[in-house]
């Protein structure tokens, strides 16, 4: 792999030593050294036509009637269509075009390559599911679960619920029983063999499989936002001057940035890989060195000088705000600030690099904005984009060091599904 300038690692030093007296006021670290996968995402159980429909149904009414669905009347009817479509035997009608026009009042002609509509609030539903069931995992009877690439919902008896295997079989029986375990036995070595092995060939696997290491937990942290706040208390007049603005530079960290921390420790969970989460805390040169890292949202941290050696960067100190391509600017900008509420674009870049400095893999999750970052997080963590994305990359990229730059379209606060714009190997 290419080698980043000598001075690369003295400069970073140097660019500590100003930071090691810091006093991190907020901040929020989680550990996970778990190997078992969160309640969240129970490994399948029943399917669903072994659940009852009416004991379906009443999950499906609490999940609507909970806090986390009464805010979006359109997640709930989602949710209730594809649901009652499922349990009424139509899950081949899931298609995004047929709910764009079922469920959204799109007129007929509606195209979904042109409208992300459906896709980006499918992505809202799925999260508000995870936050129901995090809560509540320990005391639903069943799960209700929309899994990433499909619109028909998977339906699962909870742990707790299980059905029983029913009464005891006659002893008489004990030898078919004993021949049967047997044989189920050696089916589910052979089928445990054939998908671990071809699952270890997959993309998403190749992209991932030099971060992760079972005996080091992955370090994933989430930048925390620099935010200028008025130091005016007793005037009614807004603020005029620079000097009635002061910098708080480690206080808050981007909802969407959180979300794509919590997305990315979320699969190291079903990976059962151990990872640490940082949220809003100072990341340490020392740090770096110490395990694999996934950096999320730092364009704009003291940690974008990493991304500054790459081909693709992320460049906000000057307009219009964009990526840079060799440290010439490119197409992809927003003619607008990273946080106009009002913004319908962004780019993102996603790095995954072996760096000299530290001599451990580092993945940068990052957009212009926070909107990309997430976009960014959703590509990384779903086999089905992640497999896209790297359709086209050229044969061996699997040992190199890989970057990704990402268009997606923000539609209704969120993220659409990203697409590919550029990509570099080396």
């Amino acid at each position: 792999m290419q080698r980043f300038p000598k001075n690369s690692e003295r400069r970073l030093r140097h660019w500590f030593s100003g930071l090691c007296g810091a006093n991190i006021r907020v901040g929020v670290d989680v550990e996970h050294t778990s190997h078992s996968p969160q309640e969240l995402h129970p490994e399948p159980g029943q399917v669903e036509s072994k659940i009852p429909a009416a004991l379906l149904r009443e999950e499906l009414e609490r999940v609507l009637a909970s806090r986390e669905f009464q805010s979006s009347k359109l997640c709930q009817q989602f949710l209730r269509y594809v649901v009652e479509n499922t349990l009424n035997g139509h899950p081949d009608t899931l298609k995004e075009r047929t709910l764009g026009i079922e469920v959204f009042g799109k007129p007929a002609s509606y195209e979904p390559s042109e409208d992300a509509a459906v896709r980006v609030r499918a992505g809202e539903v799925r999260k508000r599911l995870r936050s129901y069931y995090s809560d509540k995992s320990g005391t639903a009877s069943v799960l209700i679960d929309l899994p990433p690439g499909t619109y028909v919902p998977e339906f699962r008896y909870s742990d707790r619920a299980a059905p029983s295997s029913g009464p005891p079989q006659p002893r008489r029986r004990w030898r078919w029983f004993a021949g049967g375990a047997i044989l189920l036995l050696a089916l589910a070595a052979t089928a445990f063999y054939w998908t671990h092995t071809r699952a270890a060939a997959s993309p998403f696997d190749q992209f991932w499989s030099p971060v992760l290491q079972k005996h080091k937990a992955v370090l994933v942290c989430a930048a925390p936002v620099p935010v200028y706040s008025s130091v005016r208390t007793a005037s009614n007049t807004p603020p005029a001057r620079l000097e009635d603005f002061v910098l708080i530079p480690s206080r808050f960290v981007a909802i969407s940035d959180v979300n794509a921390a919590l997305q990315i420790s979320d699969m190291l969970a079903r990976l059962e890989q151990p990872y640490k989460l940082r949220i809003g805390n100072e990341v340490t040169f020392r740090d770096l060195r110490s395990a694999p890292v996934v950096l999320v949202g730092f364009s704009y941290t003291q940690w974008h000088e990493i991304g500054e050696h790459f081909r693709y960067s992320i460049d906000l100190s000057r307009r219009p705000f964009g990526v840079l391509q060799d440290d010439s600017p490119t197409n992809w900008t927003i003619h607008t600030h990273p946080d106009d509420p009002d913004l319908n674009e962004d780019y993102a870049i996603v790095s995954r690099v072996f760096y000299p400095g530290t001599n451990t893999m580092i993945v940068e999750i990052a957009g212009i904005s926070h909107y990309g970052t997430e976009a960014a997080a959703d590509l990384v963590t779903n086999p089905t984009l992640l497999q896209d994305a790297l359709r086209k990359l050229p044969a061996g990229w699997e040992q190199k060091n890989v970057q990704i730059v990402l268009h997606t379209e923000v539609v209704g606060g969120f993220p659409s599904v990203p697409t590919v714009v550029a990509t570099q190997v080396w």
